[in-house]
C-alpha cells in the first residue's frame, strides 16, 4: 500500500486577522499544517524564509509589502514554494502580474471551505490553480492593456527573456502551448488536438522542461507575452472541437 503523501505546510498572509483565524481552521480540520500566520508581506517574506513551507496562501492588498512583492522575494529564495494569491475580486488588475511573478494561482476570499482545502493540496502537488474560463478572461483583460507584453519589459514580465524563444519546441508544443495559452485544460486540449491525456501530459511536460516553467501558470503568460497569443483569441473557444 502506497503511504499517504505528508500534508502541506501553509503560511497565511492576509491584513485580516479573521480571515486569517477562518482559514487556519478551516485547513487544519482538513489535516494541512499551518505553520505560520502573516499580517503583510514582510512578515510573509521572513515566515518563509524560516519556516520553509510548502505553500502560501497570499493577499494581494496589505500594508507595508503588497502580496505581488512578497510573492517575488518568497520565489526568489524559495522556488519551489508555491504560493495561492488570494482576492475579493475575480478580475483584481494585480492578478495577472501575480501569475507573471510565478504565483500558481488564486482564489476568491469567498472560496467555499473544500474548495480551499482542495486548492492547497493541488498546487503542492505541482499543478496550477487556473480555472480556464477564468484564465481566459484575466488575461485577454489585463495582457491586453499592458503596452510592454512581448517586450520583456515592464510589470508583467513573466520571466527571463531566454524563456520566450520559443524556438526549442517543436510545431505539437507550440500549438500545445498556444491551446494552454486560451485557457484548456489537460482533457480540452485531448479533444481538441484527438490525442490521449496521457500524449497531452507528455507534451506538456516537454514544454515545461525546454522553456525551464514552473506551472501551467508561467505557460499561460509565456504564450501571451510571446505573442503565439494575442488577446481575443480565447474567444473562440466553446469547448473540445
Amino acid at each position: 500500500m502506497t503511504p499517504a503523501a505528508p500534508a502541506p505546510r501553509v503560511v497565511i498572509a492576509d491584513d485580516q486577522e479573521l480571515l486569517r483565524a477562518g482559514f487556519r481552521m478551516i485547513l487544519t480540520a482538513r489535516g494541512i499544517d499551518v505553520v505560520a500566520e502573516a499580517s503583510d508581506g514582510v512578515e510573509a517574506v521572513s515566515a518563509v524564509r524560516e519556516l520553509r513551507p510548502d505553500v502560501v496562501l497570499m493577499d494581494i492588498r496589505m500594508p507595508n509589502m503588497d502580496g505581488l512583492e512578497a510573492t517575488r522575494h518568497i520565489l526568489a529564495q524559495a522556488p519551489d514554494c508555491r504560493v495561492i494569491m488570494l482576492t475579493t475580486f475575480d478580475l483584481d488588475k494585480y492578478v495577472y502580474a501575480a501569475l507573471a511573478a510565478g504565483a500558481s494561482g488564486f482564489l476568491l476570499k469567498d472560496v467555499t471551505p473544500a474548495h480551499l482545502a482542495a486548492a492547497v493540496r493541488l498546487v503542492d502537488t505541482g499543478d496550477a490553480l487556473l480555472a480556464p474560463a477564468i484564465t481566459r478572461r484575466l488575461v485577454e483583460r489585463f495582457a491586453a492593456d499592458d503596452p510592454t507584453r512581448g517586450t520583456g519589459q515592464g510589470p508583467h514580465r513573466a520571466v527571463p527573456a531566454v524563456h520566450r524563444d520559443l524556438a526549442a519546441l517543436t510545431p505539437r508544443e507550440r500549438e500545445v502551448l498556444a491551446w494552454m495559452g486560451r485557457g484548456l485544460s489537460n482533457t480540452e486540449l485531448a479533444g481538441r488536438l484527438t490525442l490521449s491525456e496521457a500524449t497531452v501530459k507528455t507534451h506538456v511536460a516537454r514544454i515545461f522542461s525546454k522553456l525551464t516553467l514552473r506551472d501551467r501558470a508561467q505557460a499561460v503568460v509565456v504564450a501571451y507575452e510571446t505573442g503565439l497569443v494575442s488577446p481575443g483569441d480565447a474567444e473562440e473557444i466553446v469547448g473540445p472541437a
